[in-house]
């Protein structure tokens, strides 16, 4: 230990399990964490800040505009806010209450998910689409077209989809009936980065806003996300964010960011203003943005891959076995002793976090983003260790 986590008695961890908020995401490049330090050092206008990372955000997403959120679920949050009150002042000011406004946001069964609160505290009501039957597995299919345009009604504010490799119907079928029925699309896209393509792939798809969290495989601050979509949305989500104690006459919206001209009033502080991003994480977010798309897909997967490969080989053959995707992970065959080999990881010293989600099949998962090249032996020496007692 040392630093500030020693001084406030907090244990650093080898996170083997990926960028979960709950162990504190991953570190950051060191590029990363010097503008966030540079940008500390001086004050700024946020609106002009917000223009000029939005742009950026704009540039790599292929979007009309972008907005540096704080998270995925706050860009949520924001985006179905957007939705409800369009550029009206007015409903802006009265979220959540949303009685008299378009207040349904249609979603397909299947992709619920303890994420949608972040729809609902916008104070929409969710309407279900769909029997997840292949996913129960109580039969093959799922929602359909058909029953998303047959749930829109005219207080339906948005549709919201969760962006998946396995997600039913296909986004372009969702947005095909949405826009007939003049309904926006949200797109829930936090974890569907790589492939760095993802960046464009939902708005070529005609989604209307699309969020992406900035604290995985981006590399940016944990608290940081990407709204970024159609400019009329985008500005609204801002609207609804930013401190708006403007003194009459003096709120001056870079060109481009928000139409200023296009507003009855000045809103005051809105339902997302406990969202507020200060100017360190959108520094560390537009900086880490770049650099991830600069390295590209295959720099960054063989990073991964080596350090996937330096832990396989330091347990007995057989034992591991390396997963393919656009996140590579290596599974570690552990039988009944999975959980029992868990716990002794997480309680040991140095304490090791891997992946849990497939303990009740008995395999242990390494994710390696969060991974630092010299933490590939510290791991590869702990679980040998412990497959050693067992073996004992």
């Amino acid at each position: 230990m040392n630093g500030i986590y020693e001084r406030l008695g907090v244990v650093p961890m080898v996170n083997a399990k990926g960028p979960a908020t709950r162990l504190s995401g991953g570190p950051m490049r060191s590029e990363v964490a010097a503008a966030m330090a540079e940008a500390a050092g001086s004050c700024v206008d946020m609106l002009e800040l917000h223009a000029a990372a939005g742009a950026i955000v704009a540039r790599h997403t292929g979007a009309e505009a972008g907005l540096v959120t704080a998270g995925a679920s706050a860009a949520i949050l924001l985006g179905t806010a957007a939705c409800i009150a369009g550029m009206d002042p007015a409903a802006m000011a009265r979220l959540p209450d949303t009685r008299g406004l378009r207040n349904r946001v249609v979603m397909v069964r299947s992709q619920r998910n303890q994420y949608d609160h972040a729809v609902r505290a916008a104070g929409v009501e969710i309407v279900e689409a769909g029997l997840p039957d292949r996913v129960s597995g109580a039969g093959c299919r799922d929602a359909e077209p058909w029953e998303i345009e047959a749930a829109i009604d005219e207080r339906t504010a948005a549709v919201h989809y969760v962006a998946d490799a396995k997600a039913r119907p296909s986004l372009e079928a969702v947005v095909a009936v949405a826009h007939a029925r003049g309904v926006p699309v949200l797109v829930d896209a936090a974890a569907q980065l790589p492939p760095a393509s993802n960046l464009r792939r939902f708005t070529e798809a005609g989604a209307d806003l699309v969020c992406f969290s900035g604290g995985k495989a981006i590399g940016g601050p944990q608290a940081s996300g990407i709204l970024a979509g159609r400019r009329e949305l985008v500005a609204s989500a801002a609207l609804q964010m930013l401190d708006m104690d403007y003194p009459d006459g003096f709120f001056r919206p870079p060109p481009g960011f928000i139409d200023k001209d296009g507003l009855k009033g000045l809103p005051p502080h809105g339902i997302g203003r406990s969202c507020k991003v200060a100017k360190e994480q959108i520094a560390g977010l537009v900086t880490a943005l770049e650099l991830f798309v600069a390295e590209g897909d295959e720099v960054r997967s063989g990073r991964w891959r080596a350090i996937l490969e330096e832990i396989a080989g330091g347990l007995p053959a057989g034992l591991a076995e390396l997963r393919d995707g656009p996140v590579p992970q290596l599974v570690v065959q552990a039988g009944g002793r999975a959980p029992a080999i868990y716990r002794a990881l997480i309680e040991g010293n140095p304490v090791i976090h891997t992946d849990p989600e497939e303990l009740e099949e008995g395999c242990l998962v390494v994710n390696p983003v969060c991974l630092q090249p010299h933490e590939a032996g510290v791991v590869a020496a702990r679980l040998d260790e412990l497959f050693r007692e067992v073996r004992a």
